[in-house]
């Protein structure tokens, strides 16, 4: 058995994957699979937390979270996303941080920033002068009901996003789709076909938040199946609508996820990480190196390598060379990944528990907890697999770095890539002294 298997702590660097939210809870939780039909579509009101379940002040909100929505129960709707596992609708509507919580009123599909206190009674303050608005703008007549019928009725919010679906053609989609380095979702439809019709402010709306988010690197297209029938048929379209996955180079997929604007959402969004580069890896030069790539990441991966006398250029690269593939492998947990060179930040090292010896060694940090975990099997690519393997699944042994606080850290030169010399001893000159007489005085 391993050595980091035993003596498992109770707090470990990564929470297991559970709701902070329960079905006796009157809190609905959301998901891509549900938000469209759950929030978008409907005429009530909407309080929308998105939180991480290893954020404090989530763990912080949810009592106050719950009674707030057990007190507006049947009057304003309370619902919650775990935006760490549901990236893309976390993304879609511009989170950054956690909790933060969204209302969504009249125009579903740009919701207001909530801006008052977290206790429940502030929250539902907050609930009823929404809604008090909502429903003053409606006796006026500038609000009507859901925003995503308007959109089904060919309002300004659906052909305002449709612009971000590339219509392709027989005579463009080679040149736009084949020859592009970018992903492409592509739609294959019918006019007639009510399904495409249902579709098709979901394909919108997605179009125009993956574009945003890709910065164009995964594109949604449609192609008139009636029209260009060349297509339709080279890639064997029976039916409507039908939905193909195109990388460079590889064989269209069929696109298997459901239709709502947050499924298709979450898809690309993974087609854009799998073809994402690797996280970059970064010397420790400095202490804002490490706090910038710690703070940013809910785990830090810390590799101290062998002195570069120990190992020379080559031995450090074929280390670094692992890194990055493990990098690469687990790109989508969006870690940090940093290295330092043996006696470089020693108060790193004795945060650690390495301190001068057992190099190359490894660690992962979580700061926000200050818990972190030392790799215990060989550095390889097959040791450092098991070791973040276990972690991403919530196990292994953790402790607290040393202090609860971040070590200092130092600010030092960045590696020149070659081999390491030894410092220059200077050449003294012993002519001119009469060796044999200071060994006589010495005897006197």
């Amino acid at each position: 058995m391993r050595p980091f298997i035993l003596g498992v702590l109770g707090c470990s660097l990564v929470l297991s994957v559970q709701a902070m939210y329960s079905a006796s809870d009157d809190v609905i939780e959301l998901t891509p699979s549900n938000f469209n039909r759950e929030v978008i579509q409907s005429d009530s009101l909407w309080l929308v937390e998105f939180y991480a379940p290893w954020c404090g002040h989530c763990q912080n909100l949810a009592p106050d979270w719950k009674k707030a929505a057990t007190a507006l129960k049947g009057i304003v709707k309370v619902g919650a996303v775990d935006a760490d596992q549901h990236k893309s609708l976390g993304g879609q509507y511009g989170v950054r941080g956690f909790p933060t919580i969204k209302i969504f009123g009249a125009n579903k599909n740009k919701p207001e920033e909530y801006q008052g206190g977290r206790s429940s009674q502030a929250i539902v303050d907050g609930a009823m002068n929404a809604l008090r608005s909502l429903v003053k703008d409606r006796l006026s007549g500038k609000a009507g009901g859901s925003s995503y019928s308007k959109q089904q009725g060919g309002g300004s919010s659906s052909s305002g996003s449709k612009k971000d679906v590339v219509e392709l053609t027989d005579d463009n989609f080679d040149k736009m789709v084949l020859e592009s380095d970018d992903v492409w979702l592509v739609e294959f439809f019918a006019p007639w076909c009510g399904h495409c019709k249902n579709l098709e402010p979901e394909w919108a709306a997605a179009a125009s938040a993956v574009k945003e988010q890709t910065k164009g690197r995964v594109r949604l297209g449609a192609v008139d199946a009636t029209v260009h029938q060349v297509l339709a048929s080279r890639y064997g379209i029976r039916g409507f609508p039908t939905i193909k996955i195109f990388r460079k180079g590889e064989e269209p997929e069929d696109y298997q996820g459901g239709r709502s604007r947050g499924d298709i959402i979450e898809r690309a969004m993974d087609l854009f990480s799998d073809n994402a580069p690797p996280p970059e890896l970064l010397e420790i030069l400095s202490e804002d190196v490490l706090k910038k790539t710690c703070e940013d990441s809910q785990l830090c991966i810390i590799a101290v390598l062998p002195h570069i006398l120990d190992t020379g250029a080559s031995g450090r690269n074929s280390y670094l060379e692992v890194m990055i593939k493990m990098a690469d492998k687990y790109k989508k947990k969006m870690w940090g990944w940093l290295w330092t060179e043996a006696g470089a930040q020693m108060e790193l090292e004795a945060s650690l528990g390495i301190g001068g010896f057992g190099y190359p060694a490894m660690a992962a940090i979580n700061t926000r907890k200050m818990k972190f975990a030392l790799l215990r099997g060989s550095f390889s690519e097959t040791g450092i697999h098991e070791f973040l393997r276990e972690l991403s699944v919530g196990r292994g042994s953790t402790a607290t770095l040393g202090g609860g606080v971040m070590p200092k850290i130092h600010v030092v030169e960045p590696w020149d890539g070659k081999d390491g010399q030894l410092p220059v001893e200077e050449d003294y000159d012993l002519s001119d002294i009469d060796l044999d007489d200071d060994f006589e005085k010495d005897e006197l």
